[in-house]
């Protein structure tokens, strides 16, 4: 095993209030906090465990604003070996489309890839679609929403957990994967791995170094458009009924006229 990359997200942090730019309705990152996306730290426990039984090391790709450093280091300091982060506001706004171009290209840049783990859906986006579209843009196998995950020699097996059962899932190397909540339970950095951490330096690359052109990733190149946002109204007080003996039928009635029956 030569190099894992794994993908990360810098996201606002789950118990924040998150607010809209007034201009073009994306998030407004700078007025919340951001983490790690909790997905990823299990990619990142997914990827560590691979190398710790097969060898190679582990690299992080993440496509964010500045403060995504922070997200990238919590993923050093357990025990990542190297970053790289695109840094670069032409990225804002980009759709999964062009995000997953974006960070195809990207990959493209690092050699001796051998596996990409990647989490299931981001928490603020929740499209689920980035690492498949990646692997088209790649023309690599993908195997996507698995719960465990092994590699021997060339080969790649994982178990997906659906509606309809248990499924093992096989795929040759080099190959992109998915990782859903039950992969595994994210190791915490200890003080030795955040120190060596603040050692490591991430490599920062824009949107032209990576030689995409103009006009390509950002908002106003979006393959969609949010023209109008709407506050979500408050939650209102629910309608108490009185059993008077005919409690049941004034039930039927409620849920009737609320057309849920």
């Amino acid at each position: 095993m030569t190099n894992v990359v794994v993908l990360i997200k810098h996201v606002p942090d789950y118990a924040a209030d998150w607010e809209l730019s007034a201009d073009d309705f994306t998030l407004d990152r700078a007025a919340v906090d951001g983490i790690i996306d909790e997905i990823n730290e299990r990619a990142v426990e997914a990827a560590l465990q691979i190398t710790e039984a097969n060898g190679g090391e582990v690299t992080i790709l993440c496509a964010g604003p500045a403060q995504a450093t922070d997200a990238i280091r919590k993923a050093l300091s357990m025990g990542a070996d190297k970053a790289i982060h695109i840094q670069d506001d032409a990225v804002h706004g980009s759709d999964a489309i062009q995000t997953a171009y974006l960070l195809a290209t990207a990959l493209g840049t690092i050699e001796g890839v051998e596996l990409v783990i990647a989490g299931n859906e981001s928490s603020d986006g929740r499209a689920g679609a980035v690492p498949a579209m990646i692997a088209e843009y790649l023309d690599l196998p993908h195997l996507t929403h698995l719960r465990k995950l092994e590699v021997s020699g060339d080969t790649l097996t994982g178990e997906r957990e659906t509606d309809d059962g248990i499924f093992t899932v096989e795929a040759a190397l080099p190959a992109i994967v998915s990782v859903n909540e039950k992969i595994n339970e994210p190791r915490f950095p200890s003080f030795k791995g955040i120190m060596a951490a603040k050692k490591k330096t991430p490599e920062v690359l824009t949107v032209a170094e990576l030689g995409i052109e103009d006009g390509v990733v950002g908002v106003a190149n979006s393959a969609s458009t949010v023209t109008a946002v709407t506050p979500k109204p408050p939650r209102a007080a629910g309608e108490r009924i009185t059993d008077e003996g005919d409690g049941g039928v004034k039930v039927v009635e409620y849920l009737a006229g609320q057309k849920i029956i």
